[in-house]
C-alpha cells in the first residue's frame, strides 16, 4: 500500500495506482476529458493536471503513479489556473455552437467549461482548416471535424476494445485532427457501425445520422399507417434521460408515449425475437444433425455490427452465419405481409419504424436483401437517443403519462425474447427451445444460465438429449476477433456461437444513452432484462401464442418455404464494398 495526501486528506491505495484513481477512491473529483480507464490513459487533454509538492511542473493525474508521502493539491490556485487555460485552449479549436449540438446538456467539455466559469475564450478561434468536406449524409455515422477535440478516445476504443483500425491521427501541431485511418472514405473503412466511438466521445464530434425529421414526416402523412417496434434493450435505458427508475420506465409507459407521438400501432421486437429463435434454433439443429458444424460453428446473425465485421474482416466465413434475419427485419417482413393482410391494406401503406439501441440497424434495414417489390421491410430506424429527442421535442413527460398496453397480435412475447438484449441472451433462448425440440419437454428455464455472465469470451458445453452442444458467447468485436483466430488455428471448437458487437450486448449499444464513464450500467441494464424474463409467465419462445398463430395461419412451420422466403436472407448477396 502507498500512503499519500490529496487536498489535505490522507489516502491509502495499492501501489501502481494513479493519482486520479487515488482521488476517486477518496471521493475527490478531478476533471478530465480524454481519460478512459484501461483504454485511454495518455493525458492528451491535460485537463486533469494537479499540483504535487516538490514537482516543478504540473502533473497529469490520469497517468502519474502515486508515491509514498506524496502531497497532491487538485484545486490550488496554480491547478485551477492551469486547468482553465487548458480548457480555454481546447475551446479555441472547438466549434462551440452548443445550441445546435446533439450533445448539449450531455457534453463533458461543456460541463467542465461551465464549472470553471469560462464565459469567453481569450484565444483566437482556430477551427481546423483544409479538411475534406463532410461525409455523405446517407452513412449512419456522422463525424464533425470542427467539434473533435483530439482526445483519442475513439482511436483507442477501436484499437484496444473493438480491434478495428478505423480512426487515426492526421496532421501535426495546430492542424492535428482525428480522421479515418489510411485516408480512406468511412464507408470503405470496414466500419462495423457498432457506434462505440459515439458513446465514448466526450463531445459531439461523433453522432448517428439523425432520422427524427423523417419519422415526424411519416407520422404527419395521413396516407401512411405507422407501425413501430421497440427492441428489448431500449426499455432498459430510455428512462435514464427522464430520471425514471427502471421499474417506472416500462414498455407500457413507452407505448403510451409513442401513441402521443402519433404512431398507429405499437409492437414489441420481443415478438420477432421469439420468432427468430424458432427459425434460428431449428436451423442450428438442422446443421448440427447434418454434420455441417464439424469444422466451423454456426454464428448468430442478430447483430448487424457483427455481421458487418465478419464480412469485412473474415469474408470467407460468411457462410457460417445463420441465414435467419435479425428480429428487426423479421418483424418488418411479417408486418408487411401477415399484418398487412389482417388490416386488409397494401404493404406499401405501412410505414415500419424500429427503435433500436444500435447504429448498425440503420444500415441493416437499407440492405438490398432486406426489401421486396413492396419496398424495404423496415422503413426507418431510430436509436434510443433519437426516441428521447422526439419525446423532448413534443414536450412529453413520461413520468406523467399512464401506462397503456401494446397492440396485438405482434405485441405478445416471452421471457426468452426479452433477454435478446443482453449478452448470452440469444444463446440461452435458443438452447431453451432446442432442448424442447430434441426432448419433447421444456427444460428448467434457467438450465442454461451459465452463458449469462463472465468474461467477454466464454464457452460452455451442454449435453442435450445425449448430444454435446459446444457453445460460445462473445461480447465486443475484439473478443470476436480473438475467437475467430482461435478457431482458425484449431485451438477452439464450437458448434454454436453468439456474437454481439457491443460490450455487454445490445444494452451497451452504440445508440443507447451516453454515459462514457459508467459502463457498469451495461450490467444493470442486462440484469433488468433477466428480471423481466423471470417475471414473465411464458419463458420459452415456442410457447408464444401469437408466434404459434403466425405459423398456423401463414408460415406453416419453421424453415418452411414461406418462412425461408420471408424470414431468411443470403448474407453473401451483398458485400462491404457496396454498402452505404
Amino acid at each position: 500500500m502507498v500512503s499519500l495526501t490529496i487536498d489535505n486528506k490522507r489516502v491509502e491505495v495499492l501501489e501502481g495506482s494513479t493519482i486520479l484513481n487515488a482521488a476517486q477512491s477518496a471521493g475527490i473529483a478531478i476533471p478530465h476529458l480524454c481519460y478512459l480507464k484501461d483504454i485511454n490513459e495518455i493525458a492528451a487533454c491535460r485537463v486533469c493536471c494537479v499540483e504535487v509538492e516538490g514537482e516543478r511542473a504540473m502533473v497529469t493525474a490520469c497517468n502519474s503513479p502515486v508515491k509514498e508521502g506524496m502531497m497532491v493539491h487538485t484545486n490550488s490556485p496554480r491547478a485551477r489556473q492551469t486547468r482553465r487555460i487548458n480548457v480555454e485552449l481546447i475551446l479555441s479549436q472547438h466549434d462551440g455552437k452548443c445550441a445546435t449540438c446533439v450533445r448539449s446538456g450531455n457534453c463533458q467539455l461543456q460541463t467542465i467549461a461551465n464549472d470553471l466559469g469560462i464565459l469567453t475564450v481569450p484565444y483566437e478561434t482556430q477551427l481546423p482548416k483544409g479538411l475534406r468536406g463532410a461525409w455523405t449524409t446517407t452513412f449512419p455515422l456522422y463525424h464533425d471535424y470542427n467539434k473533435c477535440i483530439k482526445c483519442m478516445r475513439c482511436v483507442q476504443v477501436f484499437d484496444k476494445v473493438q480491434s478495428l483500425s478505423i480512426w487515426d491521427v492526421a496532421g501535426t501541431g495546430g492542424r492535428t485532427t482525428v480522421d479515418v485511418s489510411d485516408n480512406r472514405v468511412i464507408k470503405d473503412s470496414g466500419c462495423a457501425l457498432c457506434g462505440q466511438c459515439i458513446t465514448h466521445c466526450p463531445v459531439g464530434g461523433l453522432r448517428e445520422r439523425d432520422d427524427t425529421q423523417k419519422a415526424f414526416a411519416a407520422l404527419a402523412d395521413r396516407s401512411k399507417i405507422t407501425v413501430v417496434q421497440v427492441a428489448p434493450a431500449v426499455r432498459t435505458a430510455w428512462g435514464e434521460y427522464f430520471g425514471l427508475s427502471r421499474e417506472e420506465a416500462t414498455m407500457e409507459r413507452m407505448a403510451a408515449c409513442l401513441r402521443r407521438l402519433g404512431f398507429d400501432y405499437i409492437f414489441d421486437t420481443n415478438f420477432s425475437a421469439d420468432l427468430t429463435i424458432m427459425e434460428e434454433g431449428n436451423e442450428f439443429l438442422h446443421r448440427l444433425k447434418s454434420g455441417g458444424l464439424t469444422r466451423w460453428p454456426m454464428f448468430t446473425s442478430c447483430c448487424p455490427g457483427w455481421v458487418r465485421f465478419l464480412k469485412g474482416q473474415y469474408p470467407e466465413l460468411t457462410g457460417q452465419l445463420s441465414t435467419s434475419k435479425s428480429p428487426q427485419q423479421m418483424f418488418g417482413s411479417v408486418t408487411k405481409s401477415w399484418f398487412a393482410q389482417k388490416l386488409e391494406v397494401e404493404p406499401e401503406k405501412i410505414f415500419c419504424v424500429s427503435i433500436m439501441p444500435c447504429v448498425a440497424k440503420k444500415a441493416e434495414c437499407e440492405l438490398p436483401t432486406m426489401a421486396t417489390e413492396h419496398g424495404p421491410d423496415v422503413d426507418l430506424v431510430l436509436t434510443t437517443r433519437e426516441l428521447v429527442r422526439m419525446l423532448r421535442a413534443d414536450k412529453l413527460e413520461p413520468a406523467t403519462i399512464p401506462e397503456e398496453p401494446l397492440d396485438s397480435p405482434l405485441g405478445t412475447h416471452t421471457g426468452a425474447g426479452v433477454i435478446f438484449g443482453a449478452t448470452g441472451g440469444v444463446m440461452e433462448a435458443a438452447l431453451r427451445t432446442a432442448s424442447y425440440v430434441l426432448t419433447g419437454e421444456n427444460p428448467d428455464p434457467d438450465a442454461f444460465a451459465a452463458v449469462r455472465t463472465g468474461p467477454g469470451l466464454r464457452g460452455v458445453t451442454y449435453e442435450i438429449a445425449g448430444i454435446p452442444v459446444r457453445c460460445a458467447v462473445v461480447s465486443g468485436l475484439g473478443n470476436a476477433r480473438h475467437l475467430i483466430e482461435q478457431l482458425k488455428a484449431g485451438k477452439a471448437h464450437y458448434d454454436f456461437v453468439e456474437v454481439m458487437a457491443c460490450p455487454g450486448g445490445c444494452v451497451g449499444g452504440g445508440g443507447q444513452p451516453i454515459s462514457v464513464e459508467d459502463e457498469e450500467r451495461y450490467g444493470v441494464r442486462g440484469q433488468r432484462l433477466y428480471d423481466l424474463d423471470q417475471a414473465n409467465p411464458l419463458r420459452f419462445s415456442h410457447e408464444n401464442p401469437d408466434v404459434q398463430k403466425l405459423y398456423e395461419e401463414f408460415l406453416d412451420s419453421p424453415l418452411s418455404e414461406r418462412a425461408e422466403e420471408l424470414l431468411h436472407t443470403d448474407h453473401t448477396a451483398w458485400n462491404m464494398s457496396n454498402k452505404i
